[in-house]
Protein backbone atom coordinates (compact mmCIF):
# COMPACT_ATOMS: atom_id res chain seq x y z
CA UNK A 1 0.00 0.00 0.00
CA UNK A 2 1.67 3.56 -0.79
CA UNK A 3 1.69 5.98 1.66
CA UNK A 4 0.31 9.27 1.16
CA UNK A 5 1.73 12.75 1.79
CA UNK A 6 -0.85 14.21 4.79
CA UNK A 7 -1.30 17.59 2.71
CA UNK A 8 -2.14 15.99 -0.17
CA UNK A 9 -4.80 14.12 1.42
CA UNK A 10 -6.12 17.42 3.33
CA UNK A 11 -5.94 19.07 -0.23
CA UNK A 12 -7.75 16.16 -1.27
CA UNK A 13 -10.85 16.91 0.81
CA UNK A 14 -13.92 19.11 0.03
CA UNK A 15 -13.10 22.72 1.38
CA UNK A 16 -16.37 22.44 3.89
CA UNK A 17 -14.30 19.12 5.50
CA UNK A 18 -10.76 21.16 6.05
CA UNK A 19 -12.67 24.26 7.61
CA UNK A 20 -14.18 21.75 10.02
CA UNK A 21 -10.81 20.47 10.58
CA UNK A 22 -9.47 23.79 10.93
CA UNK A 23 -11.98 24.80 13.69
CA UNK A 24 -11.55 21.76 15.82
CA UNK A 25 -7.91 21.84 15.62
CA UNK A 26 -8.17 25.87 16.56
CA UNK A 27 -10.35 25.14 19.49
CA UNK A 28 -8.39 22.02 20.76
CA UNK A 29 -5.38 24.50 20.79
CA UNK A 30 -7.44 26.79 22.90
CA UNK A 31 -8.70 24.14 25.12
CA UNK A 32 -6.20 22.04 27.28
CA UNK A 33 -5.04 21.00 30.65
CA UNK A 34 -2.08 21.75 32.39
CA UNK A 35 0.22 19.42 31.19
CA UNK A 36 -0.50 19.99 27.80
CA UNK A 37 -0.06 23.38 28.15
CA UNK A 38 3.03 22.73 29.54
CA UNK A 39 4.02 19.88 26.82
CA UNK A 40 2.99 22.83 24.11
CA UNK A 41 5.36 25.64 25.94
CA UNK A 42 8.12 23.13 25.53
CA UNK A 43 9.26 22.53 29.26
CA UNK A 44 9.56 19.03 31.15
CA UNK A 45 8.24 18.58 34.50
CA UNK A 46 11.91 18.86 35.94
CA UNK A 47 12.29 22.30 34.14
CA UNK A 48 8.82 23.79 35.27
CA UNK A 49 9.67 22.63 38.87
CA UNK A 50 12.97 24.27 38.74
CA UNK A 51 11.44 27.18 37.65
CA UNK A 52 9.12 26.96 40.60
CA UNK A 53 11.04 25.91 43.17
CA UNK A 54 9.57 22.91 43.47
CA UNK A 55 10.08 19.02 42.72
CA UNK A 56 9.30 17.36 39.67
CA UNK A 57 6.91 15.09 41.62
CA UNK A 58 5.01 18.83 42.81
CA UNK A 59 4.33 19.51 39.42
CA UNK A 60 2.97 16.02 38.60
CA UNK A 61 0.53 16.91 41.76
CA UNK A 62 0.01 19.90 40.22
CA UNK A 63 -0.95 18.89 36.50
CA UNK A 64 -3.87 16.03 37.80
CA UNK A 65 -5.31 18.13 40.64
CA UNK A 66 -9.05 18.84 40.04
CA UNK A 67 -9.13 21.44 42.57
CA UNK A 68 -5.96 24.38 42.82
CA UNK A 69 -5.41 27.20 44.61
CA UNK A 70 -5.43 30.05 42.55
CA UNK A 71 -1.78 31.16 43.79
CA UNK A 72 -0.81 28.04 43.16
CA UNK A 73 -2.14 28.29 39.03
CA UNK A 74 -0.80 32.20 38.79
CA UNK A 75 2.80 30.38 39.48
CA UNK A 76 2.17 27.94 37.35
CA UNK A 77 0.98 29.79 34.33
CA UNK A 78 3.80 32.22 35.18
CA UNK A 79 6.67 30.27 34.98
CA UNK A 80 5.68 29.15 32.04
CA UNK A 81 5.81 32.59 30.47
CA UNK A 82 2.15 33.71 30.76
CA UNK A 83 -0.32 35.45 32.85
CA UNK A 84 -3.29 34.26 34.36
CA UNK A 85 -6.60 36.01 33.63
CA UNK A 86 -9.87 34.49 35.14
CA UNK A 87 -13.02 34.95 33.40
CA UNK A 88 -16.58 34.76 34.09
CA UNK A 89 -18.61 33.89 31.35
CA UNK A 90 -22.41 34.35 30.37
CA UNK A 91 -24.98 33.65 27.80
CA UNK A 92 -24.46 37.76 26.48
CA UNK A 93 -20.81 38.52 27.41
CA UNK A 94 -17.53 37.81 29.53
CA UNK A 95 -16.16 39.53 32.64
CA UNK A 96 -12.64 39.42 33.29
CA UNK A 97 -12.33 39.34 37.46
CA UNK A 98 -10.02 41.16 37.93
CA UNK A 99 -9.47 40.63 42.41
CA UNK A 100 -6.95 37.61 41.32
CA UNK A 101 -4.96 40.06 39.22
CA UNK A 102 -3.30 41.31 42.21
CA UNK A 103 -1.76 38.43 42.97
CA UNK A 104 1.12 39.05 40.40
CA UNK A 105 4.65 39.91 41.87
Amino acid sequence: MATRNFRELVEAMPPGRRMKIEKRFQESRASMPLDELRRAREMTQLQLGEALGVHQSEVSKIEHRADICVSTLVEYVEALGGHLEIRAVFPDREVRISQFEEMRP
